[in-house]
């Protein structure tokens, strides 16, 4: 069980705080509700700029690492389709520095044309990075685009153009700063050695007087439910075929989510999973193969995602995969395999809470989706899967007409 203690600042900030007295350390979250999907499509890859640019500076602290470094803390921060994430860890009785230099990039940026030019620069090369002059680099957007027509899920926090990026203006980076930057579209969730009370002090003493903003009604276009399957074929110069096979599944607050979850790890997790033990073991179809949910807000997407051995065909390989989805479909899971998935999940959990981090980090996302309590409630969603959901799930998610496949095919075979 994590206690907890929220209090609500009037400009809107939601404060937790997670007394932890076995480190000395405490960590400082601040989730903003605001990912790529909150991005106009026409310019993209903006949430995922500012996770670069809120490093540049604010309005008046010009460097933001050697405060963080010279009291023995470290800082880093992520982006996804649905939220912006920073931290500071750092021993708990410097904390103050933190809840300094995250008010003051809370409050306004230093913008300039130099800081946008650097990181905008960053970017781009790590766009290159990534996606241009990685093997398999570009998979997730195509799977993207290829499984969403209106939804903003269809392109990747680093953005669906690159272009979008080049181009972008200071005006621009101020528009959306100011849209979504704001202490009424944030959570900040500490963790550590601390007492809730000076926390709760330390949050009026800094972001107290950081005026809320007006936060746009978001009103994103619903997914159609996909009535008909997808198929995309590309080739790449790549070691090996690949294999993707993506189903629309609930999103977090769906009634099917932790099923689908366990399900993944039914297939794929370890090697004595069903997917693993029989078509990479056994049949020797695929060198790699997994399956996973995107685990996001909205509804999402379950994929099965292998690399074919030298010789196989996308047909046998397609067609066991679905053997397997097939079966979980139709006959049901034993008590003792499912039991065996569930331990695993409820032991990976309980160690994860062991680090303040990421107690700091789950209640923050768990407030975000409007229901902190889920942090204490989610070993028991898991537990209460039984062989019949797993089946009711799987016949509602592995349908042909909710399928996209990618075919990933290596220019030159050996």
């Amino acid at each position: 069980m994590i206690e907890y203690t929220k209090h609500v600042l009037p400009n809107g900030l939601r404060v937790l705080v997670h007394q932890d007295t076995t480190t000395p350390m405490a960590a400082v979250n601040v989730l903003y509700d605001v990912g790529a999907r909150d991005e106009d499509p026409q310019k993209t890859g903006f949430a995922h700029l500012f996770e670069h640019l809120m490093f540049g500076g604010s309005v008046n602290i010009p460097d933001f690492d050697t405060p963080v470094q010279e009291v023995g803390g470290e800082n880093n921060a992520f982006t996804t389709n649905d939220v912006t994430n920073y931290y500071i860890t750092l021993p708990a009785q410097n904390i103050e520095t933190a809840f300094w230099l995250e008010a003051d990039r809370m409050l306004e940026l230093a913008f300039s044309p130099q800081s946008l030019e650097v990181q905008r620069n960053v970017v781009i090369e790590e766009f290159k990075q990534r996606y241009l002059n990685q093997p398999y680099g570009d998979v997730s957007p195509l799977i993207r685009e290829l499984c969403y027509t209106v939804h903003p899920y269809r392109w990747p926090t680093i953005g669906k153009d690159i272009l979008h990026i080049e181009n972008a203006t200071l005006d621009d980076v101020k528009k959306f700063f100011f849209t979504h930057y704001a202490p009424n579209n944030a959570v900040l969730a500490v963790s550590g050695n601390v007492e809730p009370d000076a926390v709760f002090k330390l949050a009026e003493k800094w972001f107290g007087d950081i005026p809320s903003r007006r936060i746009p009604l978001r009103d994103l276009p619903v997914e159609p439910v996909q009535s008909h399957s997808r198929e995309k074929h590309v080739k790449r110069d790549v070691p090996y075929d690949g294999l993707y096979i993506s189903f629309h599944m609930d999103g977090k607050l769906g009634a099917d989510y932790y099923v689908t979850d366990l399900i993944s790890d039914i297939l794929s997790n370890g090697h004595s999973s069903r997917m693993y033990r029989r078509l990479v073991i056994e049949e020797k179809l695929f060198g790699e193969l997994d399956a996973y949910i995107s685990g996001d807000t909205d509804p999402g997407l379950f994929t099965v995602a292998g690399k074919l051995i030298e010789g196989v065909t996308f047909d046998k390989a397609g067609k066991a995969v679905w053997d397997e989805l097939e079966k979980l479909k139709n006959e049901s899971v034993p008590d003792k395999e499912l039991r065996k998935v569930i331990n695993k999940v409820e032991a990976n959990l309980v160690y994860s809470e062991i680090s303040y981090l990421n107690k700091a980090m789950s209640l923050a996302g768990f407030e975000l989706l409007g229901d902190v309590g889920l942090i204490n409630r989610q070993i028991g969603l898991y537990n209460e899967v039984t062989p019949e959901r797993i089946a009711e799930v799987a016949n509602k998610v592995f349908r042909i007409e909710n399928c996209s496949t990618l075919y990933y095919e290596r220019t030159t075979k050996g």
